[in-house]
């Protein structure tokens, strides 16, 4: 990976919450078939761009009002292909927040960069407990 795509891709990463927060098509962050594995969360993978926009709008009023995506790391996984982790605070309308680990796969596309599979996972309680 150059420094060219390191870019690309932390500013693909760093795009998903501008997007979700604004209600915008996230057909630019993943490919057509990407995995949205939210089992942490209680909720079961997810396939595809368009069943997670549409779980994205069941949530209502649960959604997050912001989501901030932050301490972006990636690794070289093969050609094409990169493991990045990252951190995301969402922010809810009564201003409580909560914090989660984003472990992705991106592939490059004839699109460019796109996340194929993302992991997310719950931060539940400080450290040593």
């Amino acid at each position: 990976m150059d420094l060219a795509d390191r870019i690309a891709i932390t500013d693909l990463i760093s795009l998903h919450g501008h997007l979700v927060d604004a209600g915008e098509s996230a057909d630019g962050l993943f490919t057509p078939d990407v995995e949205y594995d939210v089992t942490d969360l209680g909720g079961g993978v997810i396939t595809g761009v368009r069943a997670l926009q549409e779980a994205a709008e069941a949530m209502g009023d649960r959604n997050p009002v912001g989501h901030h995506v932050t301490n972006i790391v990636l690794t070289d996984a093969g050609p094409d292909e990169v493991a990045a982790r990252s951190k995301g605070i969402g922010v809810m309308a009564d201003g409580s927040c909560g914090s989660v680990t984003y472990e992705d796969v991106v592939v490059r596309t004839l699109d460019g960069w796109r996340i194929s599979h993302r992991r997310v996972l719950a931060r539940r309680r400080p450290l040593g407990r």
